[in-house]
């Protein structure tokens, strides 16, 4: 193994002196106050919590109002029923009264204090759950599809290895139940004997013998690293934004043959630094089913001993692979896993996949994919979804499966009870059929951004349904009325809710002001490009309808509106926007000059002017002629 760099970012330094992510927590969790030390915020992350506050609630010189999220680790999206139930009764006892499903196929509860914290994570763990990694620098949630086909063996595997992956990737010290379950080991199940001896087998260099991290080390990974488990065709995942996918890959009777590999894909970058960038992985090559744990094993060997540990914005896997190109990162992985990687296995084209609605398992039972806007599981006016899950699940013990598009499924229900799981969702407002599902809130995600995201810029999961209705309503203007575009937006530039996969993409750049990315895959096959680095949110009309204008006279037969951006270029797209703006600008001109010898003056109060100067620079219409319009429609119901 190399060597660490003698020259280390801060973190590196808390994570070598925290004995195994004991300390400080341990200490601190003790003390009677309402927060952690920095110190401790870097390593509670490992134990699947951040510190938080409630940055509405901000007053100068009065302390913050803190708060911590705690996020669930899932392996596949799995919750079953009484892991559920528990999550649902926190999210009352401690919580905000909300669950969020996140886009990693797991659950935060947001708004818990300190005091709080150590029984809220006991009792997760007491009903089958964990929050250990599910932050912080190590394997993170691994994703699969959610779809639980009984009668297709890939889709079986996928879950299986992702559960294996997982335990292989799991942190081994014993400071998570010794803080919060005062040493009290949980009842787990039964670890797969290929996946221990894995983790026990030096190979080459892959594993400490020293130490009670046998894969991590005492400095674990240099950043968060991120897994997925899919087969062929299927893109639920975003395997592509993914450190490491790998996809399963069976013969013609649906028996294991081993795994296609992708590595270096990552999201996020930071404003105004070309030196962090989002980036698509790479085909690495395929393993046979005997070797992927060795290989797994190899590659976060390679992350881990040569990883950036100086530059935290340098650190994820996508820039080593980058700053040393495939070959080189492949020969450093054959190094350690002792053998060649062999080529590719030809796949199928692949596709976004949802899986909402009523559908067959494949074993005479059914499943529900029921959508969520922004994975936000709560009760609001005639939406009461968490009262409707709460009491299908207590009824009919039902597990679920969190989809990486931040929705869920219901699972294993005997079509006797259907009717029954209908009329619940209808009596609570549960809109389950997802053809009358508006196409943007079903594709679109969100990140949670203000109040609680400490790195927000702007808002997101608060002010995507209003920009979504707007969006509609200029999709109405120009004839794409129902046009199923894949929308994103986050509150910063970390991309949590993976919006530089999106069609249209929004990042937050500046308060109350949006980086425009376009151009992404329907399916997230490709990345999508910045177009412009800053839109007022207030000039969101103006801005997209001459690009949907474009869209709507120049597309191709089926054509999405990603695949048509990539196609004609932003330099068209530039372009037709400046030619259609000063179209619309004599339009309006030759308006105001035919209509000039019959103007009156209207005096208006100056709360009543600003609305409508606002309004008229949000459509891109002269103040005179939204005035008129707005009169002209009153008038009309009057007559």
């Amino acid at each position: 193994m190399s060597s660490i760099a003698s020259k280390r970012s801060k973190v590196e330094e808390i994570k070598e002196r925290s004995n195994y992510l004991r300390e400080p927590v341990a200490t601190e969790l003790l003390q009677d106050t309402t927060h952690f030390s920095e110190d401790a915020i870097q390593i509670l992350k490992f134990h699947g919590s951040y510190q938080q506050d409630n940055r509405d609630n901000r007053i100068k010189g009065q302390e913050k109002d803190y708060q911590f999220m705690l996020r669930t680790r899932n392996p596949g999206g799995f919750i079953p029923p009484q892991l559920y139930l528990t999550l649902d009764r926190l999210a009352s006892e401690y919580g905000n009264e909300t669950l969020r499903v996140t886009t990693r196929q797991g659950f935060q509860i947001h708004g818990i204090l300190k005091k709080n914290l150590k029984a809220a994570i006991a009792a997760i763990v007491k009903s089958m759950g964990s929050t250990l990694g599910a932050c912080g620098d190590l394997n993170r949630n691994i994703m699969a599809p959610p779809a639980p086909y009984k009668n297709r063996p890939e889709y079986q595997l996928a879950w299986e290895y992702a559960d294996h992956i997982a335990d292989l990737l799991t942190p081994k010290t014993g400071a998570y139940y010794e803080i919060w379950l005062d040493g009290e080991m949980a009842i787990t199940a039964e670890e797969a004997p290929e996946v221990k001896a894995a983790r026990q087998s030096n190979g080459n260099g892959t594993v400490f013998h020293e130490g009670e991290e046998p894969i991590y080390g005492a400095q674990y990974m240099p950043r968060k690293f991120k897994c997925a488990v899919t087969v062929p065709g299927d893109n639920s995942v975003d395997l592509f934004t993914q450190d490491l996918t790998a996809v399963v890959i069976t013969n013609k009777k649906g028996e294991l043959q081993g795994f296609n590999i992708f590595a270096g894909g990552g999201l996020g970058r930071t404003h105004n630094k070309e030196e962090t960038f989002a980036r698509a992985a790479d085909a690495i090559g395929y393993v046979a089913k005997d070797d992927i744990y060795n290989f797994v094993k190899a590659i976060v060997a390679t992350q881990r001993d040569y990883g950036d540990r100086v530059s935290r914005r340098h650190a994820r896997m996508k820039y080593l692979i980058n700053d040393w190109g495939v070959d080189k990162f492949k020969t450093q992985v054959e190094s350690y896993f002792g053998k060649p990687i062999a080529p590719q296995k030809k796949l199928p084209e692949f596709k976004y996949l949802d899986y909402l609605g009523w559908q067959e398992q494949g074993d005479g039972k059914l499943f529900l994919g029921i959508s969520i806007d922004n994975g936000r599981v709560k009760d609001a006016g005639d939406w009461q979804l968490r009262t409707a899950l709460r009491e299908i699940v207590k009824q009919f013990q039902l597990p679920m499966r969190l989809t990486p598009s931040q929705s869920l499924i219901l699972y294993e229900i005997d079509p006797g009870d259907r009717a029954a799981i209908t009329a619940i969702c209808d009596r609570y407002g549960v809109q389950i059929n997802p053809e009358k599902i508006d196409p943007l809130y079903r594709y679109s995600m969100a990140c949670p951004a203000l109040p609680t995201c400490g790195l927000a810029i702007t808002e997101s999961e608060r002010v995507i349904p209003s920009i979504l209705d707007r969006i509609n309503q200029v999709l109405d203007q120009v004839g794409l009325a129902k046009e199923p575009i894949v929308i994103r937006m986050t509150g910063c530039p970390n991309g949590c809710a993976r919006p530089y996969m999106a069609e249209l993409g929004f990042v937050g750049s500046f308060p109350e002001a949006y980086q425009v990315w376009l151009g992404g895959s329907p399916h997230q096959t490709r990345l999508a490009r910045p177009f412009t680095e800053r839109m007022p949110i207030a000039e969101l009309e103006s801005f997209l309808k001459p690009i949907f204008v474009y869209f709507q006279k120049s597309r191709r037969k089926a054509e999405s509106f990603g695949d048509f951006c990539d196609r004609v270029g932003f330099e068209a797209i530039e372009q037709f926007m400046t030619t259609y703006q000063a179209k619309q600008e004599k339009n309006a001109g030759d308006q105001a000059v035919k209509s000039s010898k019959n103007r009156y003056r209207v005096g208006l109060e100056d709360d009543l002017y600003q609305a409508l100067k606002t309004a008229a620079t949000a459509q891109g219409k002269p103040m005179n002629q939204l005035a008129g319009e707005a009169i002209e429609a009153y008038l009309k119901t009057l007559s």
